[in-house]
């Protein structure tokens, strides 16, 4: 027999979950490197449509299934649409399994910059096994440590916390966000009063304010918009689903997805507003991606800080380490309801099963081999996985789910007993307006973001030939494969797997008292 469900224990516990599931590590640096690459405040255009016409949206439905099934994304989908549903969801398990395993492993990196923070990273050193010139001090140890295996040692830390955390489900977890969601607001406004408070802090924010409209032309400007969305809100990945399946009949979705949505969004505002006033303070350019951000830009704007070096240092990769935490457990859980909502397992054997599998493919990604000493890529084995892999799951697998839960939602379930259940408790009803927008302009969106992602590949020569320079990528193909193999191959296996009768019928019970 399958446990107790449970739920939260308060409507501001769940809020707090599902915002910090949706704050992470990318919220902090993410923000702040496309405004810098993409026009300064012109950035916020693209950024709040994306918002207000999909994010939203996109988050009501997934609320609005995880609490009309009760169940977790692929059983949720099974009990509406059958086996084709349940398909798609399992899809989106497995795409959002590669991307926590990844993300655990880079946690696992900050743990290891969070030591070295107490002092060793702050020291000017010479990369041991790498033939590059040279790199900055945070570079410098960054580098070794990756090549090293204690991140290793670090990985199996960070899965063991978010396996403490969720061992309890809801409970724990609540218990957990009420102190780490606040802290983490906390630590980013200190970090804002220590950039404004430096000589030209404040010149950096008028740069961030200061949009450059030329670059709204940009395609690639609106599918960065469009397609980060999915992921600064987690959605796609089951998570909001399944922390929406907790919740009690008499929820207001609308409210619940807006208050959630306006939380992350504004941690990543005044997270830029940290960030620029912190690194032009010192002529250092906020440029790069995510992880290029967090070990490296910023690092080297703390190394110049005329004071307390160490404890602004400490405090960064402190809040990564919290930001980071309470997205990873979000992941984890959703994958462990899904197994417990299928086959009638326990709460504890579910956790073993994903803490060994998941632990498997972030030690994958932490190998420390030296594949490349000149760092014109990504240094070891395990990092150049990553950025594989992260470039198929991330950038094209969340925008396929939720193409998928559109299609699945608008066209083959009846849409119109969903928002019915939705206006229930809402005290903004969705409308004829909210259905156009599921069915015909949302679908379009996604599949012209995808269109314009595959021309882009096969200019770049992403599937193996680049057509401009003659070479060849083939790696990203190798990638590809895998990921294919990965996400399509479980989903069809867990799709066809037998259903534990128990759980079967409760689902299905559960749907039809609903509906």
């Amino acid at each position: 027999m399958p446990e107790t469900r449970g739920g939260w224990g308060t409507k501001i516990g769940f809020i707090l979950a599902a915002s910090g599931s949706a704050i992470g590590l990318g919220n902090i640096v993410f923000f702040s490197s496309n405004a810098y690459k993409f026009g300064g405040g012109a950035f916020y255009i693209p950024y709040l449509i994306a918002l207000f016409l999909m994010g939203i949206p996109v988050m009501i439905l997934e609320l609005g299934l995880g609490r009309v099934t009760q169940r977790s994304l692929p059983n949720a989908l099974f009990s509406l649409t059958g086996r084709r549903g349940e398909l798609a969801g399992w899809f989106c398990v497995f795409n959002a399994a590669i991307i926590f395993m990844y993300y655990i492993t880079i946690l696992g990196w900050v743990v290891g910059m969070w030591v070295g923070s107490f002092g060793e990273l702050w020291n000017t050193g010479v990369v041991e096994k790498f033939t590059t010139g040279p790199l900055s001090n945070s570079m410098t140890y960054f580098f070794n440590m990756i090549s090293e295996a204690n991140p290793i040692f670090y990985v199996i830390l960070v899965w063991l916390f978010n396996a403490l955390i969720v061992m309890k489900g809801a409970k724990s977890i609540e218990a957990v966000v009420k102190i780490f969601v606040p802290l983490m607001w906390l630590m980013m406004i200190v970090l804002i009063i220590r950039g404004l408070t430096l000589p030209n802090g404040i010149q950096g924010v008028f740069y961030l304010f200061t949009p450059d409209f030329s670059v709204m032309s940009d395609p690639s400007v609106w599918r960065g918009a469009f397609s980060q969305m999915f992921f600064t809100l987690s959605l796609g990945m089951g998570v909001m689903v399944a922390y929406a399946s907790y919740l009690p009949k008499k929820s207001d979705d609308m409210q619940n997805a807006t208050t959630i949505s306006l939380m992350n969004c504004s941690f990543e505002f005044i997270a830029g507003l940290a960030i620029f006033s912190l690194l032009f303070t010192f002529a250092i350019a906020p440029r790069g991606g995510s992880i290029s951000m967090i070990f490296f830009v910023v690092p080297e704007g703390i190394t110049r800080f005329p004071v307390m070096v160490k404890f602004f240092g400490f405090l960064f990769f402190t809040l990564l380490l919290v930001a980071g935490l309470t997205s990873s457990v979000s992941g984890v859980e959703g994958t462990i309801l899904s197994l417990i909502d299928k086959f009638g397992l326990s709460r504890r054997r579910s956790i073993i099963l994903v803490f060994i599998i998941g632990l498997a493919g972030s030690i994958l990604f932490a190998l420390p081999r030296v594949i490349d000493p000149n760092l014109e890529f990504d240094g070891t084995l395990g990092f150049t996985l990553i950025d594989f892999f992260d470039h198929w799951a991330f950038s094209y697998g969340l925008l396929i789910v939720g193409l998928l839960e559109l299609i699945l939602l608008g066209w083959l379930c009846d849409i119109d007993k969903l928002i019915t259940f939705i206006n229930e408790a809402a005290r903004i009803k969705l409308g004829t307006r909210f259905k156009v927008l599921v069915r015909y302009i949302l679908p379009l969106v996604i599949l012209l973001i995808l269109i314009m992602g595959v021309v882009d590949e096969v200019k770049d020569g992403m599937f193996g030939w680049n057509y401009e320079t003659g070479n060849f990528r083939g790696l990203y193909l190798y990638a590809f494969f895998g990921w294919l193999i990965f996400t399509i191959g479980g989903g069809i296996l867990f799709t066809f797997l037998r259903r534990h009768q128990e759980t079967e019928k409760a689902s299905t019970g559960s749907q039809e008292e609903k509906t």
